[in-house]
């Protein structure tokens, strides 16, 4: 048995209930998957529902067709099946090669291939509907393989997909019989490289720019206080980005948090009113936040690291997040369904730095 497979308490039998978000980013969602991967082998943690968006609400389907199929361990199964097919479609992400990389630079980003900087200003110049007028979406057919429409909504696992709609810029959450591979496809669907996805009268882009992940569809739908937060978007970047692609990484990371830091917000203001007595705790909720985060191991990875599908570096995210998430579990698995482990206002609500 591995090392970080070694039960955490031996004695610990009670059952501990707990809501999953999931935050989108590209191959990076590989680091969620280690997450998933370590909870769903602690046999004392069970999950009631999952907000995910972009690669977050790719985890989210194929955890909940392997889940409905075979169990913890049918999940388990069916994430490492579906990253390994991603790690063979590389093609889907970017048109580079990431072991090209590594002759240049010892990062697994891909901006510094001599090709990126030409293919970034291309896709800046031509929209998806001039370049790919068939709509060509290779990740459909990934997707097709690993996801059973009836499994995600038949799940006891319930799941909450977000994406953008493209005409009102509101948020769209699926989630029961609305559930779908176009609902995934939407939740991931870059305006940029993608064509909006069409579903009924509305068409979406990624959920990422809306709910990042959304948290408000656990709070109202779900019974669980208890929410973890799997983040892979990292908040801090102590050094000021000065080439072009570096800025435009930089204004995406901090778009893309945008929606979360909000939403966070409002959920600490709440909390607090709930427990000064000023709102009544049976209509609202004193909710339990915890959250399992790598951002000393991800930060170095740069934005066009997320074209990545290597999968070497798929199995490195891998195993950060089997990492994180055994370390999360080591402090703080007793938290769960007593305290909150994530202070939000110390992580995301941060005032800035004084100057000296």
């Amino acid at each position: 048995m591995p090392d970080d497979a070694r039960p955490i308490d031996p004695d610990a039998t009670t059952i501990r209930h707990l809501d999953l978000a999931l935050q989108g980013g590209g191959s990076h969602g590989a680091f969620t998957w280690g997450v998933l991967d370590r909870l769903l082998e602690d046999g004392h943690i069970e999950f009631q529902g999952i907000s995910g968006t972009s690669a977050g609400a790719m985890n989210a389907g194929v955890m909940a067709t392997g889940y409905h199929r075979g169990g913890r361990e049918g999940a388990r199964q069916a994430l490492r099946d579906f990253w390994m097919d991603v790690s063979r479609s590389g093609s889907i992400f970017a048109p580079f090669s990431a072991s090209k990389v590594n002759n240049i630079t010892d990062s697994l980003s891909l901006d510094m291939l001599p090709g990126y900087q030409w293919a970034s200003a291309f896709f800046r110049s031509f929209s998806p509907y001039e370049f790919n007028p068939l709509n060509l979406n290779p990740l459909r057919d990934v997707l097709h393989r690993h996801v059973d429409e009836d499994a995600m909504r038949d799940c006891a696992l319930h799941l909450f997909i977000t994406a953008t709609s493209v005409t009102t810029g509101q948020p769209r959450v699926f989630t029961g019989k609305d559930l779908s591979l176009d609902a995934l496809l939407a939740s991931a669907c870059l305006p940029f490289l993608f064509q909006a996805v069409p579903i009924g009268n509305d068409s979406y882009w990624d959920g990422g720019y809306t709910g990042n992940p959304a948290i408000y569809p656990l709070i109202y739908n779900t019974t669980s206080l208890d929410i973890l937060l799997v983040r892979i978007n990292p908040l801090v970047r102590e050094r000021v980005p000065h080439r072009s692609e570096e800025i435009m990484d930089r204004i995406n990371e901090i778009t893309f948090n945008a929606s979360l830091v909000s939403e966070l917000r409002a959920i600490s203001f709440v909390s607090r009113l709930v427990r000064e007595g000023k709102l009544d705790p049976g209509r609202y909720k004193d909710l339990r936040l915890h959250m399992v985060s790598d951002d000393k191991g991800l930060v170095d990875f740069g934005a066009s690291s997320k074209l990545n599908t290597e999968r070497a570096f798929l199995e490195q995210l891998f195993d950060l997040g089997r990492t994180a998430a055994t370390r999360w579990l080591k402090k703080h698995r007793d938290d769960i369904g007593v305290s909150a482990s994530l202070d939000i206002d110390k992580e995301f609500l941060k005032s800035p730095k004084k100057a000296r």
